[in-house]
């Protein structure tokens, strides 16, 4: 009887797992073809032209995705850029740190995850911004000389893609470092005595075993990272400009994908609307492609990794 009951509950959990995973399926499915449906007037009006196209004419009836894209992938690879060292360096402290310690720091890392984005958008607009036009831009312009360097930029401007870059790296850092913190904390401490003990240093430890240990979990954190960089909204918003044209420089004013949904979604309609849901699956579809692409290097770098197949 006892086993009748435990096969009876087993079925019913698969069931209720097996049904769960449908709705989710069922729901990303009709989320992709309500993009479909209603972007379809911009792929008939405009074809691929739309993903190179720089003009955004609401008067016209003319529109192009490639600032929004450019912008986005900007501001994501300053973020990236920034925060990856950064939670990296901290998730290896806080696992090697005293525990009162580690847990006082993690505790105030982690409360800037809870900080709301709209937070993050004011504060660059009336703290950072004006930071780095009269600080931050003039030293890496004037006094470094990158002024001369093509993509610099020799503006201050304060806002732009590069402070809203810096934006997004704040808020994604309480999340990879997280997520970090945990991968180092599950390596074996005893992979971790044997380096010591050859004489590997603290750096050669972390390079070697700690991070091929816990590669996965490593790209885990910078995927989530990425995902919150790809689609943030009202902290860049704030702080981009929110200019429709082809940025020249990282000190010019431009846009993302998710701030022009943002700006014109509420005034679309006809065509401007189907362009904006064009946007939407464009960046569905970056976000789609950074899956595949982490899955192929999981899977190419396996057997490097000591890997079973």
């Amino acid at each position: 009887m006892n086993k009748l009951r435990t096969i009876s509950q087993d079925n019913a959990f698969r069931l209720l797992c097996l049904l769960a995973a449908g709705i989710a399926g069922v729901l990303m499915l009709g989320f992709m073809v309500q993009l479909a449906v209603d972007s379809s007037a911009a792929w008939r009006e405009f074809g691929l032209g739309f993903i190179f196209s720089s003009e955004w004419d609401p008067w016209s009836n003319r529109y192009g995705a490639l600032p929004s894209i450019v912008g986005t992938l900007i501001t994501t690879v300053i973020a990236l850029v920034v925060a990856l060292p950064l939670a990296f360096a901290a998730a290896l402290f806080l696992t090697d740190a005293p525990p009162w310690l580690s847990q006082i720091i993690g505790n105030a890392i982690a409360l800037l995850a809870a900080i709301p984005s709209v937070i993050y958008g004011m504060w660059g607009l009336f703290v950072l911004a004006p930071i780095m036009q009269d600080y931050v831009q003039p030293f890496l312009i004037d006094d470094l000389g990158l002024g001369r360097i093509p993509f610099v930029g020799e503006y201050y401007m304060g806002f732009g893609l590069f402070t809203a870059g810096l934006i997004l790296a704040l808020m994604i850092l309480p999340y990879m470092a997280a997520i970090m913190r945990d991968v180092f904390a599950m390596t074996p401490q005893v992979l971790r005595e044997a380096a010591y003990g050859i004489g590997c240093t603290r750096w050669e430890t972390a390079k070697d075993i700690v991070l091929k240990y816990g590669i996965r979990g490593l790209l885990g954190g910078v995927f989530i990272g990425l995902g919150r960089a790809l689609g943030e909204t009202m902290a860049v918003l704030f702080v981009v400009g929110n200019i429709m044209d082809m940025p020249q420089t990282l000190s010019d004013g431009g846009t993302t994908i998710a701030s022009t949904l943002a700006n014109n979604f509420s005034e679309a309609d006809g065509l401007q609307r189907s362009a904006l849901m064009a946007l939407g699956i464009i960046l569905f579809a970056m976000s789609f492609l950074i899956q595949i692409i982490s899955h192929y290097y999981l899977s190419a770098t396996k057997s490097k990794r000591g890997e079973a197949k």
